[in-house]
């Protein structure tokens, strides 16, 4: 029986969910959602955060400062009231209200950005409004998810051996991006790994972290509006983009199995079970990163007016077809065959 005292020692990394009895695809669901701050971020918001007060950057009167879309910001909020630090989060009013509530209730400020910056996202307002406030007064602290090494270095040391320990014959390896953090950390340990992984890269349309022209986006959790300064494509084999319809209709196609999962896991599940269903000739062993789970999203993407009202009536007509018929959108580039076997300078490839 675990006994903590601090909210973040509490981290359930062993729980995997079998998608095939839902989608007719073997795909294991790596579940980042249970702990106390609710998603992945907590492995990086404790990186980040330790690193910082190994370096003695955190003084007595410091007051910590991130952008964030919402995850990371409820895992700082947590972290900061467990360490008695003050914190302020700037996020942008595509954040679920819930998201916002619970980060008060932990004490923290909250400020929200409501006008888009030039590429038509929240993103580079948000860095503005940060990038001012640590001018202004010295006391702030950014701790900067965007730049931080902290950040793909939490799951280079925890979740790809996390999952290289369950699957020792892993094929392939479905994650989302935001800021890359868990991409670049989990690509760089299975770089190394004893065989080859073939790493998917699952990113929301309308995103530009790999080029392209951005969109709308109004599930927050994935994509971005400018290119991650932590992205390194040489690790990426592939990606592909979801869209958000698709998104939707993956997280109702759960929800109607019993499973309640954010927006993140529905995109990265809609992704996968497309590229699963073009390989469908080869039997692989498939994992999946499901970021968070479902409560925060009851007021948008569980909820019937607001998906109506932005992706009209008919966005679950087709939440039951099988085999991700329902998830056929482009790729953001072409796939490469996956190898049959590592190739000799694959462990120095930079």
């Amino acid at each position: 029986m675990p006994v903590i005292s601090a909210p973040h020692a509490f981290n359930e990394g062993q729980l995997y969910v079998d998608l095939k009895p839902i989608f007719g695809r073997s795909l294991f669901l790596k579940c980042e959602g249970f702990n106390f701050a609710g998603s992945v971020k907590l492995k990086a918001a404790v990186e980040m955060v330790e690193a910082a007060e190994r370096e003695g950057v955190i003084k007595p009167d410091s007051i910590l400062v991130e952008s964030s879309s919402g995850n990371l910001g409820v895992a700082l909020s947590m972290i900061a009231a467990s360490k008695g630090y003050r914190f302020l989060c700037v996020t942008d009013s595509r954040c679920n209200l819930s998201t916002r509530l619970l980060m008060e209730a932990l004490g923290s400020r909250v400020h929200t950005i409501a006008e888009l910056d030039a590429n038509g996202g929240f993103l580079g307002a948000r860095i503005n409004y940060v990038r001012t406030l640590c001018d202004s007064d010295d006391r702030y602290v950014w701790l900067s998810q965007y730049t931080n090494p902290g950040n793909w270095k939490a799951h280079y040391y925890k979740t790809a051996p996390e999952i290289a320990r369950h699957f020792p014959r892993l094929d392939v390896l479905f994650v989302g991006v935001g800021t890359t953090g868990t991409l670049m950390g989990c690509a760089r340990y299975f770089r190394q790994w004893q065989r080859p992984v073939r790493i998917v890269a699952v990113d929301s349309a309308g995103s530009v972290i790999f080029g392209g022209e951005p969109g709308r986006r109004m599930i927050p959790g994935l994509g971005m509006s400018m290119r991650p300064p932590l992205l390194d494509e040489s690790y990426v084999d592939e990606v592909i983009r979801v869209e958000e319809r698709d998104t939707i209709r993956a997280c109702h196609r759960l929800a109607r199995r019993g499973f309640l999962f954010g927006g993140s896991t529905g995109t990265v599940v809609s992704g996968a079970m497309r590229w699963l269903a073009d390989h469908h000739r080869r039997e692989l062993t498939a994992v999946a990163i499901a970021p968070d789970l479902g409560e925060r999203y009851l007021d948008t993407i569980y909820q019937s007016n607001w998906l109506q009202d932005i992706y009209g009536e008919d966005v679950l007509d087709s939440v039951d077809m099988p085999d991700g018929s329902w998830a056929a959108g482009p790729r953001a580039h072409a796939p490469r065959e996956p190898p049959t076997a590592p190739p000799a300078n694959r462990r120095r490839r930079r």
